[in-house]
């Protein structure tokens, strides 16, 4: 599974380094385990997108507009990073 490190302005103004799964390569199963609510999406702003935190092991949003350097990619075990932090 692809995994992808990169670093963002935040509203505020501080940056943020993220190491993060996209949502379009999780395992589904996975994904709805973690899911609760109404079973509305969200509508994000143009940029923005949900992601899986690695270190947070929650949802977050990564911002693509104001990305900082370059967003680095890498294959990590499928169950390795999402499960031991989830």
């Amino acid at each position: 599974m692809k995994s992808y490190q990169g670093t963002f302005v935040k509203q505020n103004g501080d940056e943020r380094t993220m190491s993060f799964v996209r949502l379009t390569d999780m395992p589904e199963d996975f994904i709805a385990t973690k899911v609760k609510g109404t079973g509305k999406k969200a509508t994000l702003t143009e940029g923005r997108e949900l992601v899986w935190d690695l270190d947070a092991a929650a949802f977050r949003v990564f911002n693509w507009k104001t990305v900082v350097g370059e967003v680095t990619e890498a294959e990590i075990e499928e169950t390795e990073k999402i499960e031991n932090n989830a």
